[in-house]
């Protein structure tokens, strides 16, 4: 019925579907081709009501940030949001003063409009939340063809075919499609003085992508640089031609040249701020897209010289599972068992554990080991002097001389290994000497290279980062028009007037003491409390102390002798 030649009827079948795909109830692919496929009804009016519906799943709805948002909004927010309380409700209307009270309910305010901001964002991440029809076609690259040849060909009014290349860019974008006669198509419109040349340059950025060919797209940008970025053009168009260059070479950084980035930085050096904003955040995106391509001064410090933009047709193919090797690692260190096992170091040293479980320093590790060496040669000495004396033992051995001659060598032997106890002790020394030094020498190195690496740190921290989204974003991202324009510069009045929007319920201000005179409502603490009526124990109390002062004065003050009088 849709596609009769009835417009009352297939009006009336629209309007059915697009009712039933909003509220999800038949929400399949079926439903949502039979929408795309009325963007080619005979009749005009169901072809802009297709469209509309298509564009209003495409529209980015900015929240509004101003302080006259609906009060129904804000109470379904606060509502159906777990992060404000009912206490903070009840307090911020009707706890404190009512400065306090504007203070709190300016802060709920606040808070509801960032949740409202993270909802939307999250929304449009969220693959789940994504139902346009544009998602569900099943020809996207027949659909697209066919519509824009009914825009080149088609004879409606400015507004409808602006629809309509709004339709075929974002599909073009959303699917990733070749169409490379759309951009020649552009290419003709694309001038400062054309009507609606923002949503024109956003078009042109959603239909651009990595797999389109590069020279497809470079008449186009060269043309919109010569148009928009000169000396002789206004202030507005150089801004939007260098929000243009960056929102494109964010999708196809292999369009631009090192001369050319060469002059486009340059206007960073301009008087006019817009302009400088402009150009530095051009700058900020390639320094994480291709130094290489600025000038060594814009680079900035932490900028990899190894990062290049990708090919054409480049593509990075995963050639295992991401993290296996840590795992691996894992099981290497695992599988070790040595009888020294390194636990930590620190100023002293390496620490290690022995066969007897002490644990040991790096200087201290070379003495024991030698010990044991020395342990080792002692027992097979004995095991050689046992041997020997148990031999002897039955041979009776009667001459003085020969007694003689083996006590005298076993005194020689002893006296020997005195000496060498003496210069292994000192040899020991030296070494533990030696490793303590070279591992606090080592430990310093490490010190100073941490304090350099957290210099830089610090510095890259407080410099301007500009964050790459992936192939994937930008597929599912809406450029909105209002990137490329210049931000209005107000004048004095006008900031008045934004100043003043904001204080219309605030009452004119007073001092503090002026206020509390004004005061209607009864009295305050202070001053009820200065009425309050004391106990009857602490009254008798007051009295009895007021009457003992009365008494020491009286006595400090007695009769003074004046002497006698002349008179008398």
């Amino acid at each position: 019925m849709l596609q009769e030649d009835n417009e009352l009827k297939a009006k009336r079948c629209l309007v059915l579907l697009c009712d039933l795909h909003r509220r999800r109830v038949w929400f399949d692919d079926r439903t949502a081709n039979a929408i795309c496929r009325a963007c080619f009804h005979p009749s005009s009016r169901i072809r802009i009501s297709a469209l509309s519906f298509l564009l209003g799943y495409e529209r980015i709805e900015h929240g509004d940030d101003s302080d006259g948002s609906s009060a129904e909004d804000d109470m379904m927010s606060e509502k159906s949001d777990v992060f404000i309380s009912r206490m903070a409700i009840y307090k911020a209307h009707h706890k404190g003063t009512l400065s306090s009270k504007k203070k709190k309910k300016a802060k709920l305010q606040r808070t509801i409009r960032s949740m409202k901001r993270k909802q939307r964002v999250s929304s449009e991440n969220s693959n789940s939340c994504y139902h346009s029809p544009l998602n569900h076609l099943k020809d996207a690259q027949g659909f697209v063809e066919k519509l824009f040849s009914c825009l080149q060909t088609c004879n409606e009014r400015f507004e409808v075919r602006m629809m309509m290349l709004k339709v075929v860019a974002r599909t073009v974008g959303l699917h990733r499609l070749i169409l490379l006669k759309l951009y020649p198509f552009l290419q003709k419109y694309l001038k400062p003085h054309q009507r609606e040349v923002t949503a024109l340059l956003a078009a042109a950025v959603q239909a651009c992508h990595d797999l389109v060919p590069p020279d497809a797209v470079d008449p186009l940008f060269k043309q919109v640089i010569n148009e928009f970025i000169n000396d002789r053009s206004r202030t507005e168009a150089i801004v939007i031609g260098l929000n243009f260059v960056r929102e494109i070479c964010l999708r196809m950084q292999l369009l631009m040249t090192k001369d050319l980035l060469e002059d486009l930085a340059r206007y960073k050096e301009s008087r006019e701020k817009q302009i400088s904003t402009a150009a530095r955040s051009l700058i900020l995106l390639f320094r994480e897209v291709c130094p290489s391509l600025l000038v060594k001064k814009d680079r900035g410090r932490n900028s990899d010289a190894n990062a290049r933009p990708r090919a054409f047709g480049e593509v990075i193919v995963a050639s295992g599972v991401p993290g296996l090797e840590l795992q691996q690692s894992d099981d290497d260190m695992n599988s070790e068992n040595d009888e020294s096992v390194y636990l930590s170091s620190d100023n002293e040293g390496a620490v290690y554990v022995n066969e007897d479980n002490y644990m040991l320093s790096a200087g201290a590790k070379s003495v024991y080991e030698e010990e044991n060496d020395n342990r080792q040669e002692d027992d097979e000495a004995d095991k050689l002097t046992s041997d020997t004396g148990d031999s002897d033992g039955l041979n009776e051995i009667d001459d003085e001389e020969e007694e003689e001659q083996e006590s005298d060598g076993v005194d020689d032997i002893d006296e020997d290994k005195e000496d060498n106890e003496k210069l292994s002790t000192r040899k020991r020394k030296f070494v533990g000497h030696d490793e303590q030094q070279s591992a606090e020498g080592a430990s310093l190195q490490a010190g100073a290279k941490a304090k350099k690496a957290a210099k830089i740190a610090l510095a890259n921290s407080k410099m301007p980062t500009f964050k790459i989204p992936d192939s994937e974003q930008l597929r599912r991202k809406r450029v909105d028009p209002a990137v490329f324009e210049a931000r209005k510069k107000l004048t004095k009045e006008e900031k008045l007037e934004s100043i003043r929007a904001g204080r219309e319920e605030r009452g004119k201000y007073q001092a503090r003491a002026a206020v509390k005179q004004k005061k209607t409502g009864g009295l305050s603490n202070r001053q009820k409390a200065q009425k309050k009526e004391m106990p009857l124990a602490a009254r008798r109390i007051k009295v009895a102390r007021s009457r003992q002062e009365k008494k020491k004065k009286q006595r400090r003050a007695g009769k003074q002798f004046r002497g006698r009088k002349a008179w008398k």
